[in-house]
C-alpha cells in the first residue's frame, strides 16, 4: 500500500512493453519493502510511548509469493515505564497472508514485542488476524489482536505510585489482552490526499506491569484517529498529520500516576487528545 502512487505508472509501463519481454520478467518469489520515518510523538494504541517527544522508526518485511512473510520493526522509547531499562522497542513479526472472496486478503500471524536491553517480563507476543478489502474507493480493514496470559501483561503494581517507588505489590502477577480495530482510508480527488480513519478497543490487563509497562493500562479504554497523509510526486517520501485521542480520562489515569504522565511528573495523562506529524520514506 506504501507504494500504491506508483501503480498507474506502472501498469501504464507494463502497457507499453512487448508480451515477450514481459514474459522474461516474471514476478519475483520475494520481496522486500520497508519504510524508515520520523514522528513527533510516538502513539501506540492511542497512548505516548515516547513521552510526547520526537520518535525515530523504521522497518522491513520478506515476502515469499506462497504468502508467507518475516519482518521487525522499531521505535525509540521515552516516559511511560522504563520497559526493564530499554530505550528501544523492536518487534518480530511473521505470518500469512491469502486472498479470500472477491479482492479481499486475510492476514494471520504474530508480533513478539521486545525491549532490548530491558529484562525479559517485559517482552510479550501477541498472534493477531486482519481482513482487508475495499468498497469503492475506500480501503478497509478488521483486526483482533489477543495476546494470552503474559508476565509483561500482568498488573504487578497496585498504583503508579509503586511504580514510581519499585515496590512491586503483586510480583510474577500475569495477565491477557483484547485488542479489536478497524482502519479506512481514501483518496481525496484532485489533491492528491489520501483520508484515513482508525478506532479501537483494548481489554485486559489493567494496571502496570513490570517497569510500569503496560497495553490496556485502565483495563478497557477506547482510542482513535483521523488525519490526512500526502504522498510526494515521483518521491518515496509521504508527510502525514493525524489527531489521536482516548477515552481515557484524568480519574481513570490518576491511579497510574505519575509513571503515566509526561516527564513523569504526575501531572496530566499521556493519553490525552494529540496531533501527530509524520515524514515517511518508503522502499
Amino acid at each position: 500500500m506504501k507504494y500504491a502512487f506508483l501503480l498507474p505508472a506502472a501498469m501504464l509501463a507494463l502497457a507499453a512493453v512487448p508480451a515477450a519481454a514481459q514474459e522474461e520478467a516474471p514476478p519475483k518469489p520475494v520481496t522486500v519493502s520497508g519504510s524508515v520515518g520520523l514522528v513527533s510523538d510516538y502513539r501506540f494504541r492511542g497512548v505516548s510511548q515516547s513521552d510526547e517527544n520526537l520518535a525515530v522508526q523504521g522497518g522491513f518485511t520478506i515476502a515469499h509469493e506462497s504468502g508467507v512473510y518475516i519482518g521487525t520493526w522499531g521505535s525509540n522509547l521515552a516516559g511511560w515505564g522504563t520497559f526493564g531499562g530499554a530505550n528501544m522497542e523492536l518487534d518480530l513479526i511473521a505470518g500469512f497472508k491469502t486472498p479470500i472472496g472477491d479482492g479481499g486478503t486475510l492476514d494471520i500471524g504474530a508480533t513478539w514485542y521486545m525491549y532490548p536491553g530491558g529484562f525479559d517480563n517485559t517482552d510479550f507476543i501477541e498472534p493477531y488476524a486482519k481482513l482487508s478489502g475495499t468498497a469503492g474507493p475506500v480501503s478497509l480493514t478488521a483486526g483482533v489482536a489477543y495476546a494470552p496470559k503474559q508476565e509483561a501483561l500482568g498488573a504487578w503494581y497496585a498504583n503508579g505510585t509503586s511504580a514510581a517507588n519499585g515496590v512491586y505489590d503483586r510480583p510474577g502477577a500475569k495477565g491477557d489482552n483484547l485488542y479489536v480495530w478497524g482502519d479506512a482510508a481514501a483518496g481525496i480527488p484532485g489533491t492528491g490526499l489520501t483520508a484515513k480513519a482508525h478506532i479501537g478497543a483494548s481489554s485486559g490487563n489493567k494496571g502496570l506491569g513490570p517497569f510500569a509497562t503496560s497495553v490496556a493500562p485502565t483495563g478497557a479504554y477506547a482510542d482513535w484517529l483521523l488525519g490526512v497523509d500526502y504522498t510526494i510526486p515521483s518521491t518515496p517520501l509521504t508527510v502525514g498529520v493525524a489527531y489521536v485521542d482516548t477515552n481515557i480520562s484524568d480519574r481513570e489515569a490518576a491511579y497510574l500516576q505519575p509513571s503515566f504522565s509526561r516527564g513523569q511528573d504526575g501531572t496530566g495523562s499521556i493519553a490525552g487528545a494529540k496531533v501527530v506529524f509524520a515524514l515517511t520514506a518508503a522502499f
